[in-house]
């Protein structure tokens, strides 16, 4: 760890056996003797289940799963792990993070390669006239877009790389923020849990550590939302954004792996017929006639 420039917030490294380490004792503090179908003796000092008390229920040595706890470098088979994870009642997001962590069953896909966006990809977003749509590519950077998407949430051309990926927009960026409204929390917890997931399945990959340690050191709250270790998968669900001019726009989300590319997900805003049709309208108006005035001083100038 060290202290970043004078501001007293302290950096640090992920490790996949540290992350694993708290990710089980999170998990084991939450539940209960009854729950686990033995006998409460009393008081104790820490909440949910002893050491002991998970290691005998599945089956393994105290010493051995300590060290697991410990973040100890130590090989466990998955065999071993189901029996850990119905002990700890992990459902099946949480499961899953769990072999990740511990680099069993799940494959890894790679993302250290570029993903490329197709013409026809492209070409799709751009059909979809008033549905503002995006594509995200592994590490959830926005890689391409349609006007809709940028006629809601601003030009993306004109950012940075960095200013494109949709967890440092979540915690970097006040127009985000705004827009999300009294969303925002639960929002940026779910897509915390997203990189939480993204970690344990790319680890490997030097920019996730790269990437957790910026964002920590810009944003208190995304350093206590990763606290928290939530696991928690990406739901299709309608969402309200807010517009300075035009007040609530309410949406359907649909998203989908791009069947060329796994590591691409294609999400789409579809506007309710509630005004918000009329509302993406006006926006999308507003951005191409700002853009044709743009094209036109620049042609000016040449």
């Amino acid at each position: 760890m060290n202290i970043v420039g004078g501001m007293g917030i302290m950096s640090k490294r992920l490790d996949r056996y540290e992350e694993l380490s708290r990710f089980l004792r999170s998990r084991r503090e939450r539940i209960t003797p009854k729950q686990a179908g033995l006998q409460d003796s009393g008081r104790r000092r820490t909440p949910g289940l002893r050491r002991g008390e998970v290691a005998l229920l599945a089956g393994v040595g105290l010493d051995w799963y300590t060290y697991l706890e410990q973040g100890r470098h130590i090989n466990v088979s998955v065999e071993v792990l189901d029996r850990i994870a119905e002990v700890l009642r992990l459902d099946e997001s949480e499961r899953r993070h769990l072999y990740h962590l511990a680099r069993k069953q799940y494959p890894l896909v790679e993302t250290k390669k570029t993903s490329q966006v197709t013409p026809e990809l492209q070409r799709f977003l751009d059909s979809q006239n008033l549905s503002a749509a995006n594509v995200m590519d592994a590490r959830m950077n926005i890689i391409a877009w349609n006007e809709a998407y940028c006629a809601l949430n601003g030009e993306l051309a004109a950012v940075s790389d960095r200013e494109r990926n949709f967890v440092w927009m979540t915690f970097t960026s006040p127009r985000f923020r705004y827009a999300k409204g009294e969303q925002w929390e639960l929002h940026a917890r779910r897509i915390v849990a997203n990189f939480h997931a993204g970690y344990a399945r790319h680890g490997d990959d030097p920019w996730w550590s790269e990437q957790f340690e910026a964002l920590s050191q810009v944003s208190r709250e995304f350093r206590e939302f990763w606290d928290d270790h939530e696991v928690l998968d990406a739901i299709d669900a309608p969402k309200t954004l807010h517009c300075p001019n035009l007040g609530k726009l309410n949406f359907d989300l649909v998203s989908f792996q791009y069947l060329h590319d796994p590591n691409l997900t294609v999400s789409i805003h579809v506007p309710h017929q509630d005004g918000t049709m009329e509302k993406m309208q006006r926006l999308l108006s507003d951005y191409q006639s700002s853009r044709h005035a743009e094209a036109l001083e620049t042609s000016r100038r040449v």
